[in-house]
Order: structure tokens, then sequence, then C-alpha cells
């Protein structure tokens, strides 16, 4: 029988490279892969369709959920997740000390709607109630002027969000002090090189975002799998195969790294990290499906209409594809 001829992106993680390498296989499918940046990914898949599996935004994916108009519908395989309290950079000559000294300040993102502000907000305001509409927002570019929303957004009166210059970027703003402050989910050039009164609001991140963890019970999500609508419905057989093929490559990844006789990655001690992330967050310390992480997408869902991005409050399940919630057992 000849197999389908199917298109998948995502970017090259430890848990997606058995796909990208073909160790792990799709059932029923001849596919052809291309490893790129998840924001190229994304754009490319919410502007134009591109993609018949691709790696999807989380926020994206809610968000034109809640407007009925999505062309993916998703499989609970979380191939991103971070903690995202390193994620907040500030002026250090502003007097930003603790989040609630962000409120009154400018501060830019990339994207209003990305998964790591959604959740940035979120935390700021559950956790030190911060509101979002206690701040200024400005948005463009990291790195490269003139980026935008990858998918339309229509926020509530009271966001004061703002587009910066076409000849500007956030890095070279919050070198210059025209911004107090970015969050995103990666580090501006700035940071990176060591720019003068730049750092991170929370300089003990790993310690803050473990003891996040203790708390709540929460590994954010950021980024999840999503199939073409229109190719489900001529394959309905597909997001199963999909996704068992995604769990089947995390699984390989997982049992790489805990191989000490030689590692699987370029850190003297991987194995030791390995253990300890599973001391603290059990041995599925990155778990798949949707019950398994119910709490996580709920609480996510709640910042997401809370932020103005929802018109309504999404349930976990209108997510993601009924048959990739419910696998045979033997």
């Amino acid at each position: 029988m000849k197999k389908l001829q199917i298109s998948l992106s995502c970017g090259d993680y430890d848990r997606t490279r058995a796909i990208l390498d073909g160790r792990a296989q799709i059932e029923g499918c001849e596919v052809v892969t291309a490893a790129i940046e998840p924001e190229e990914a994304f754009h490319r898949a919410f502007r134009y369709q591109e993609f018949d599996v691709t790696e999807i935004s989380m926020s994206s994916h809610m968000m034109t959920t809640a407007r009925g108009d999505n062309e993916y519908i998703g499989i609970p395989a979380f191939i991103s997740r971070v903690f995202r309290q390193s994620g907040i950079y500030v002026r250090t000559d502003r007097g930003i000390n603790t989040p609630q000294d962000l409120k009154g300040k400018t501060i830019g993102v990339p994207e209003y709607q990305i998964t790591a502000n959604v959740w940035i907000r979120g935390i700021l305001k559950d956790e030190y109630g911060l509101e979002p509409r206690d701040v200024k927002w400005v948005r463009g570019g990291i790195e490269e002027p003139g980026r935008g929303e990858r998918s339309p957004i229509v926020l509530d009166d009271d966001i004061d969000l703002t587009q910066i210059p076409d000849d500007k970027t956030l890095s070279q703003m919050l070198e210059d002090g025209e911004i107090d402050s970015y969050i995103g989910a990666r580090a501006p050039s700035c940071f990176l090189r060591g720019a003068p009164n730049v750092g991170r609001l929370f300089g003990d991140y790993i310690e803050a975002e473990k003891d996040y963890f203790r708390r709540t019970r929460i590994f954010p999500i950021m980024h999840m799998v999503g199939i073409r609508k229109s190719l489900v419905e001529q394959h309905p057989w597909l997001p199963v195969s999909v996704y068992k093929a995604f769990i089947k490559s995390k699984e390989m990844a997982i049992h790489e790294l805990n191989e000490i006789c030689h590692l699987a990655v370029t850190l003297p001690w991987m194995v030791h990290h390995l253990n300890e992330a599973k001391a603290l967050m059990g041995d599925d310390y990155w778990p798949f499906g949707m019950e398994n992480n119910r709490h996580t997408i709920e609480t996510f869902a709640r910042y997401h209409y809370d932020q103005g991005l929802s018109k309504r409050l999404v349930k976990p399940e209108e997510l993601f594809h009924p048959a990739a919630l419910d696998l045979s057992k033997i």
C-alpha cells in the first residue's frame, strides 16, 4: 500500500530528533521533515498553513481555537516546556528589584501573544499582584526591526500596547534605556554580551523556578504539535499515528540522557541533572497527554482569557483531536 506523504516541521530537540532522523517513524506515512526554529514554524503555519504536521504555539493555537478559525488540531505532545522566571530582563538602574516594581514601567515584547509572555504575565499577577493593565507594553523585533503578531489579535481597551518604530529593536531599546524591561522566550543580545545596567529580575532564577514548581506543580507548556485539519478529515487515523511517534521519540531521548557510559549531551554531569529533575518533579517530569497536564493547561487558559487573548475560556479538550486522548491499552 502506498504511504501518505506528509510534511513535518519542528525544532531539532533531543525529544524530536528520532522523528527527524527516521528512527521513530509515523505509521503509514512518508515524512518530509524541516528542522526549523519555532518562530519560523509558527509564522509559516499560522500565516500560510504550509506544513501538514508542525510545532505550534500553545497561545496562538488557543487563540485561534477560541475564535473558531484555527487550521490545525492538536495532539498532546508538548515538545517545548520552559520555566519562565528566567525570561524577565530589566534595567538595573531603574529601581526594579521586585516584580511589583514593574508597575507603571514600559515593557517590551516581541509579540503580545507568545506563550512565554502569557505565562510570565500570569505568574506576575498570580504570584505578585501585577496586572497586565499596570504596565505599558511595546512590541517589536528583539534583534530585527519590523516584527508583528503572527496571528491577528484584538485586546481590551485597557491594555496599553503600541508598536515600536520600524527602525528599532527591543534589545537596542533596552540597552539604550528607552524601555525599562523586556520579557520573552529569548534572551536579548544586549544581556548576552553583558551590556551595562541590563540584568535579570530574578538573579537566582533556578531557585525561583524550583520554588514555583514545588508550590504549583506546574512545568509551563510552550509548544505542542498540530496537524492540518483538512488532512485529518481525509485520514482520521493520522492523529494517533503522529502522536505515537512523538511519544516514542521522547522515550528514546530520555533513555539516552540516562546513559552514563557515553553522554548524549555535551555536559559533564548530565545524568546527575536528570536525576535531580526526577527527584523534584517525578520520573515522568516531561509528561505528554491531556489528563497528565490538565492543571497546567487550565491555568494557561485562565491566563489567556484574563489577558484578553481568548474572548472565551477555552477547555483543554477543545485543543486536541479526541482520538489522541484515548489511546488503546494492552
